[in-house]
């Protein structure tokens, strides 16, 4: 066997957070295995040259054999999951990964890694195989909420990015088998305006006069460790790939001070596998238990909708939507978990809810939020019929565009065509997400706001104020994007990709 030129180090500091020292011999060893051609563990032979011929084709070919196990036999166990991780399984879960995300604390970013791409996988591939792979403790920032609390972040290195995508595409096969319809948080194929349509379709085709808002405090700090490795025991019984998904959850962070902070509790928001570890823990404490409990005790019709720790259930009795909240608080506490007292709220609403809050003299009937938008009762222009509203949620618009005028300011100075393209993309990519029916009062506010927060921008790069408004705007209007709405309706996307 060569030495370890063979093997060129990593680019930057990775070479120690590759292999840990005191493994060094044993990789050694199993690499010239490899030369040779020997297998690293028995009935699991793998060759360089193996890696190097196998197709990306094949990979999916082996990934879509355990999902069709998975649909065979729903009571299936999976004990052999770990041989699927290989090199080509590493390499395409690297180019899967984002390129331009910050680095851990091995400082080594995408590209830095894919300078020497083929070593540094190889190298990798041993590691994992002769369990000498050890992940690296997150860096740990911290991000501001919408409500004004901040939200931890945890950035993992490179190459724990890249063994947790492996892991994901594995076990992706096996729970998109299990995962209930309404779980729409995190999942191939499904986003948040597939969620929005699936609520709005419910609560207009289904007859619901009550909206429970749920919100989990700190769901993702209070995910208990021992709890998750049950419910992923009774699918997966790999222990080696259990052994993997215990050391990204108990590897911790470092502080501010340098020093490494064990985890005892949690999942780290910002790792890969994160939202996949969440749908799974909410699968059996949420999903299954509120199907169940909507067959057995609702009276009547009952609307769920889950994208990740955020649901939104409809009801169509006011009792059946009291005893569920009540139910789900106790099977909350058995896990740990606790409901957002401030955040959960029950209201009246619906085709009726106008009428009946009339009648009462209680005013119009209460908005709730879900995932960046207001939902509210409304009517039809023409013929007056009800409709659910949705705009924009207000304090989050007031806060993008608070941070938007200061990056203005900062960009007072540069080339106007320079700004102005990055304005658009701003706008560009506002409305895509944003750019739904009926919001476009919202998006047309967003857009004119930016440019007059522009304005006032470039009138300050001087004393003199030598633009005029109506000038800027006859210039600024090619250069920007024209509002429009981006979305079809929901009833028809949602009808389109689930015909009945």
């Amino acid at each position: 066997m060569k030495s370890q030129k063979a093997y060129p180090k990593v680019t930057g500091r990775s070479d120690r957070l590759i292999v840990p020292k005191k493994a060094v011999n044993k990789v050694e060893k199993s690499m010239a295995e490899l030369v040779e051609g020997r297998g690293l563990t028995k009935g699991n032979t793998y060759t360089t040259s193996d890696a190097q011929t196998q197709s990306w084709k094949s990979i999916t070919l082996r990934l879509m054999s355990v999902r069709e196990a998975a649909k065979k036999d729903k009571e299936v166990k999976f004990t052999a999951l770990f041989h699927h991780i290989g090199v080509p399984l590493l390499r395409e879960s690297f180019y899967s990964l984002k390129r331009d995300t910050a680095t851990g604390i091995d400082d080594v970013s995408w590209y830095q890694y894919e300078q020497e791409i083929t070593t540094n996988l190889e190298k990798l591939y041993i590691a994992i195989r002769t369990g000498a792979y050890r992940p690296k403790p997150a860096r740990r920032i911290a991000i501001p909420k919408a409500d004004g609390t901040e939200r931890p972040i945890s950035i993992q290195s490179i190459e724990d990015k890249i063994v947790q995508q492996a892991v994901v595409a594995i076990l992706e096969q096996i729970y998109e088998v299990d995962f209930v319809g309404f779980s729409y948080g995190f999942r191939p194929g499904r986003n948040q305006h597939d969620a929005l349509d699936a609520l709005h379709v419910g609560l207009m085709s289904k007859k619901v006069n009550w909206v429970l808002d749920l919100d989990i405090k700190k769901f993702f700090d209070n995910v208990n460790h021992d709890w998750l490795i049950k419910f992923l025991q009774h699918k997966v019984k790999d222990k080696r790939i259990i052994r993997l998904i215990t050391q990204w959850l108990k590897v911790g962070y470092v502080n501010d001070r340098g020093r490494k902070i064990r985890s005892n509790m949690g999942t780290p928001q910002g790792s890969v596998i994160s939202p996949l570890l969440s749908n799974i823990y909410l699968h059996y404490i949420f999903d299954l238990w509120s199907h169940q409990w909507r067959k057995r005790n609702s009276r009547g019709d009952m609307v769920i909708i889950r994208y990740a720790d955020d649901s939104v259930l409809a009801f169509q009795h006011h009792n059946d939507a009291q005893c569920f909240l009540r139910d789900l608080k106790t099977r909350m506490s058995r896990f740990g978990l606790e409901l957002h007292e401030g955040k959960t709220r029950l209201i009246e609403f619906g085709r009726f809810a106008i009428q009946r809050r009339k009648e009462k003299g209680l005013g119009k009937p209460e908005t709730f939020d879900f995932l960046g938008f207001t939902h509210y009762c409304g009517k039809t222009r023409k013929a007056g019929k009800f409709m659910i509203g949705r705009k924009t949620i207000k304090k989050r618009l007031i806060k993008r565009l608070k941070e938007l005028r200061k990056e203005l300011l900062k960009r007072r100075h540069n080339p106007i065509k320079k700004t102005a393209k990055w304005l658009a993309s701003v706008i560009q990519g506002h409305m895509n997400y944003f750019g739904v029916p009926g919001n476009s009062k919202s998006v047309n506010l967003f857009s004119f706001e930016l440019q007059r927060a522009w304005y006032w921008s470039l009138c300050r790069r001087s004393q003199r104020k030598r633009l005029n408004w109506v000038k800027f705007d006859q210039y600024l209007k090619p250069l920007l994007p024209k509002i429009r709405v981006l979305h079809p309706y929901p009833n028809e996307r949602f009808y389109a990709k689930y015909p009945r």
